[in-house]
């Protein structure tokens, strides 16, 4: 060590000639360089990353795949695309658009340096915690993203729109940005650039729109699945809040004056969503439907959709859902006549098989076009069960007595659990069966009361209801009073004519992307939710109001007895359902209690799990009304409300080959 002594580190650390703390606390000198050494090694990295990322070439959205729909058998359905989009020029764009546009998403446009530090943070940290990661991009980013990458949310994808937003903002205008981002963003609709957008909502050229009907467009570029006001009550509410806002905030940023913004107090109500001409019949609805177990199956979106380039494989029967779509126009064609009865307008149909061995949806009926009747009815939940419900009453307070008895160890192959042979129904479930075989409603208000509203609900949620399309639990909820979709009661009644078994509803089996497989299909197993024995009973109790429906004179029964769901001319309500089922196979051992309430009758083919269940349901519905019309007088005097038309669609549909 001679020789060494007082001569200068490089680094003092640990300092020398300190004692104790001080020998281990760095000096501002130390500081100083760690700071400034790593202020250069990151500008260093940087500028690496700058020279190493080129602005790729423009994605070529018009020229990309359309999307491909397929019927279960495998052959083209439909296809959906290109992408609707045609570039214009901004003096082809108000400024009162273009105003609109940037006070709603970036109203430093034209003074930023074309990236926010801060979005960029957020969206990091939202990353890479699992929280949703849009919003803090500037105009120049969400051009970036649009025009040059791809819809990825990744820390990748983000430090290369980063970069490349610099560069564009250093090689571009502010003007040519604009134009750019004005024709490549997705306003919903189908509709890529401010052009489409225009006449998708106001049948328009981008030129013609006011500055109140510019408001609007920019509030659906925060997601036009959320703020088209066309497509819910829901989104109708966000869409003027927003719309409201956006008008605002161009007086804060001095873009409107208040004089102005007080012409604008009437919302710029757009015109109902339209379907392309392909899409015409029922196709759109099974579009549709198909759409959304997609975005509910793999987070894709309608934005995401409308690029293109996707292979849909759906489940939906070709002949099956003709059928079901001549059925419904047989029916109306002889039983309704607008130009005569008054109550015969505005009647909507509504219907869908479902499998009960998977939960295939085979076939829908949503309308009469799907280009001219934009809502979906099939797949509404703003038309009450009535009596339809009911079943699920009779199988809670079933249920009930079966979790309250003991259970032997012995089951049937293939069954859930067994059903003792000493099992009878006691006489309050046994008086439900009857009730619901004579129509009656006292006994379902007492049962409510007597087995607990909310054990109802539960049960018919766990068959296949959904909770949100749930009633409020009052004294007439046993009645019928939630709101299920055709497609919901079709799901749940095959929780009955499949020995207590529920499968999930889906209508998509696989869906690829440019060749590759996108995951997300994969089935659930069926779930036992109802005993089997229980299910048995609630079919056999049906099957008897099946025979009843089916045999009035102006009905023929189609085929071997039906287990079926009805509404009652009692029920007094602004709907009618009617809800078949295949006979199901015998389960158990236990028998029923009188009349038609005990399984499969003599004669019988049981179902094998593919003969589906089919919901139909009707309902009065005027364009713009909030409230559904009544029924009184729908199809003259002697259909009882209309309740006896569902049962003739069903019927159609069942002999129609």
């Amino acid at each position: 060590m001679k020789g060494t002594k007082g001569r200068r580190r490089f680094i003092d650390y640990p300092r020398r000639g300190r004692e104790g703390l001080r020998r281990w606390l760095p000096s501002w000198r130390l500081w100083l360089g760690t700071l400034s050494f790593g202020i250069l090694s990151l500008a260093g990295l940087f500028a690496f990353v700058y020279a190493k990322i080129d602005i790729p070439d423009e994605n070529e959205l018009a020229g990309k795949e359309a999307t491909v729909y397929y019927w279960a058998d495998g052959s083209q359905m439909v296809s959906v695309g290109a992408v609707n989009r045609q570039n214009v020029t901004l003096d082809k764009v108000p400024d009162s658009v273009e105003n609109a546009v940037i006070s709603a998403e970036n109203a430093t446009f034209y003074s930023d340096p074309g990236i926010s530090l801060q979005g960029i943070g957020r969206a990091v940290v939202n990353m890479v915690s699992g929280e949703e990661t849009q919003g803090g991009s500037t105009i120049t980013q969400q051009y970036v993203k649009n025009t040059y990458l791809s819809q990825d949310q990744t820390v990748t994808r983000k430090l290369r729109e980063f970069i490349i937003a610099l560069k564009v903002s250093n090689q571009k205008s502010k003007r040519e940005i604009l134009r750019g981002y004005l024709n490549t963003s997705w306003f919903g609709r189908g509709s890529y650039g401010i052009q489409a957008a225009a006449h998708a909502y106001y049948g328009i050229d981008a030129k013609n729109l006011s500055p109140s009907q510019g408001a609007l467009l920019a509030a659906t570029l925060k997601g036009a699945d959320q703020y088209d006001p066309g497509l819910s009550k829901a989104n109708h509410r966000r869409a003027v809040a927003r719309w409201r806002w956006i008008l605002d905030r161009q007086v804060a940023t001095g873009k409107m004056s208040e004089e102005e913004r007080a012409k604008y107090r009437t919302f710029p109500e757009p015109r109902p969503p339209s379907k392309p001409t392909s899409q015409a019949g029922q196709i759109g609805y099974l579009v549709d439907i198909a759409n959304k177990f997609i975005k509910a199956d793999t987070g894709l979106t309608d934005k995401d959709l409308a690029r293109g380039g996707y292979r849909v494989h759906t489940t939906f029967d070709k002949n099956r859902t003709r059928r079901l779509e001549a059925a419904v126009n047989t029916v109306r064609r002889e039983n309704l006549d607008p130009k005569e009865r008054t109550a015969d307008t505005f009647v909507e149909f509504g219907a869908a098989s479902v499998r009960p061995r998977d939960g295939a949806i085979v076939a829908l009926y949503g309308g009469a076009d799907a280009t001219r009747h934009f809502s979906n009815n099939a797949d509404t939940t703003a038309v009450p069960a009535g009596s339809a419900f009911k079943p699920f009453v009779l199988a809670a307070a079933l249920q009930q007595q079966v979790d309250a008895t003991p259970q032997p160890t012995d089951r049937p192959e293939g069954a859930g659990r067994a059903v003792p042979v000493d099992y009878r129904p006691g006489q309050a479930a046994a008086d439900l069966g009857s009730a619901l075989m004579k129509a009656e409603n006292p006994p379902f208000v007492q049962a409510g009361q007597r087995i607990g509203l909310a054990r109802i609900r539960d049960l018919a949620v766990a068959a296949g209801l959904r909770k949100e399309s749930m009633a409020r639990l009052e004294q007439t909820f046993p009645l019928g009073t939630s709101a299920p979709s055709a497609i919901r009661m079709a799901s749940a009644y095959t929780t009955f004519a499949n020995g207590g078994l529920h499968a999930d509803p889906y209508a998509v089996s696989a869906m690829t992307h440019d060749g590759r497989r996108v995951p997300g299909f994969e089935r659930t197993v069926p779930q036992q939710v109802l005993d089997a024995g229980v299910a048995q009973q609630v079919t056999g109790a049906l099957q008897g109001v099946g025979w009843r429906t089916m045999g009035l004179p102006d009905a023929k029964p189609a085929g071997p007895p039906v287990a079926a769901g009805r509404t009652e001319p009692g029920d007094r309500m602004k709907s009618a359902w009617f809800i078949g089922s295949p006979p199901p196979a015998p389960v158990g051992t236990g028998p029923g209690t009188g009349g038609n309430w005990g399984g499969v009758r003599p004669g019988t083919t049981p179902g094998t799990g593919d003969e589906p269940t089919t919901a139909v349901t009707m309902f009065r519905n005027q364009p713009g009304a909030p409230d559904l019309l009544g029924l009184q007088g729908v199809g003259g005097p002697r259909t009882g409300l209309g309740t006896s038309l569902p049962p003739k669609v069903w019927s159609a549909y069942q002999n129609a080959s």
